[in-house]
């Protein structure tokens, strides 16, 4: 583990001690539930069969074990494939929008580089949401101007040049790049224990671009506290706490960063961790926003996502919201948690269900049902 990572955000955790606490039992709350997943088919430099198997598992596995499941809005389990373009293979993101348009999610994008510049990134930013947008009819679309837009997280927690040493990006100027191509939100963070991770935790937030320096998003507004700048583009962070309750060895505290994997599976005793972190805009206090991440296409992660432990999850979220009349849980895609924070800057007092497209809309959700039938598995695309 990189130990001076922690000098990057413990100071401010410990600033932010006393607004952490776990929501009152009497007080409504909504749990936020997003999973935006590192979708690398070809991760671990596998050949194209192995790749293009990892995809049709999902296709075919994913329905059949979450599809009886339903949120407090009557939705299934949503998943945010962020599929990175320097993998690019038309036949998996045509099977996996199958699996989008039939309820189960949406497709976003991903990007790994090095030692890039910004024309070059520039470009290929806009070529890959022309072939996800227009290509696929993928990405959301903005209700009023009708712009293709897209959920961007950045390969290896190198956002905005944000590594010491420079390495797997290259750009300063990243943030205002991606906000300028079509960008609606960065998710890639926390990135601990990278030391790519930020000073800034736990947060909604807006950052600009610098082109002098890089890792310009260790500061920003947070949304909800001032008017939306013009030229900066929103982060949404997901948890990144200390878990005393369980320790290394009996004595240091284990870390809560949201992800998902063979070591850090589903489970019911980890949201009120998510609940501590906090993450919300400041006029909807009782939203909750919980980003995980994953690295879901492996072999070993898969699992952790539509396996048994996940199903125990899922149905210990149904269980609690039985068991507490005040907790609501809310399945949302990376597209509909940036609506809900937009809703909230906006002052929404309606419910949540009525703000998942408040601004942008799922490109394809016209021509598929936003409710899968239960256990049907969506058929791969050849």
């Amino acid at each position: 583990m990189n130990f001076k990572s922690f000098g990057n955000w413990l100071p401010g955790y410990i600033a932010g001690t006393f607004r952490r606490r776990r929501p009152s039992a009497d007080a409504p709350v909504h749990l936020l539930l997003c999973i935006a997943d590192h979708f690398e088919p070809g991760n671990g430099c596998v050949g194209a069969e192995q790749a293009r198997r990892r995809v049709a598992t999902w296709v075919q596995r994913y329905p059949k074990a979450l599809g009886d499941f339903r949120d407090s809005d009557g939705r299934p389990p949503r998943h945010s494939f962020f599929y990175p373009m320097e993998q690019y293979v038309e036949s998996d993101v045509n099977a996996l929008a199958d699996l989008c348009r039939a309820g189960f999610g949406e497709i976003e994008i991903h990007l790994h580089h090095h030692n890039d510049n910004p024309a070059n990134l520039r470009g290929k930013l806009l070529d890959y949401k022309q072939i996800l947008s227009q290509g696929h009819g993928l990405l959301g679309r903005d209700l009023r101007s009708g712009e293709a837009k897209y959920g961007f997280i950045h390969g290896d927690w190198a956002l905005a040049n944000s590594l010491p040493d420079g390495s797997c990006c290259g750009v300063n100027e990243e943030l205002n790049i991606l906000q300028q191509t079509g960008c609606y939100a960065d998710f890639t963070l926390p990135a601990f224990p990278s030391s790519a991770q930020t000073k800034k935790i736990n947060s909604i937030y807006y950052a600009r671009g610098d082109p002098h320096h890089g890792k310009s998003h260790d500061r920003g507004i947070d949304v909800g506290s001032a008017p939306a700048p013009d030229d900066a583009l929103m982060l949404i962070q997901g948890p990144l706490v200390l878990q005393w309750r369980s320790r290394k060895w009996g004595i240091l505290p284990r870390v809560e960063n949201g992800c998902i994997q063979a070591n850090q599976p589903l489970h019911v005793d980890r949201i009120d961790n998510w609940f501590r972190a906090g993450v919300r805009v400041a006029d909807r206090p009782d939203w909750y926003f919980a980003k995980l991440h994953t690295h879901g296409a492996t072999e070993p992660n898969a699992p952790m996502l539509f396996g048994e432990s996940a199903m125990r999850f899922h149905q210990g979220l149904a269980d609690r919201a039985r068991r507490e009349p005040n907790f609501r849980y809310h399945y949302v895609t990376a597209r509909e948690m940036f609506n809900l924070a937009l809703a909230a800057q906006a002052h929404w007092s309606g419910s949540v269900a009525q703000a998942r497209d408040f601004q942008l809309v799922f490109a394809a959700a016209a021509s598929a049902a936003s409710r899968p039938r239960p256990n049907r598995a969506v058929s791969v695309s050849s």
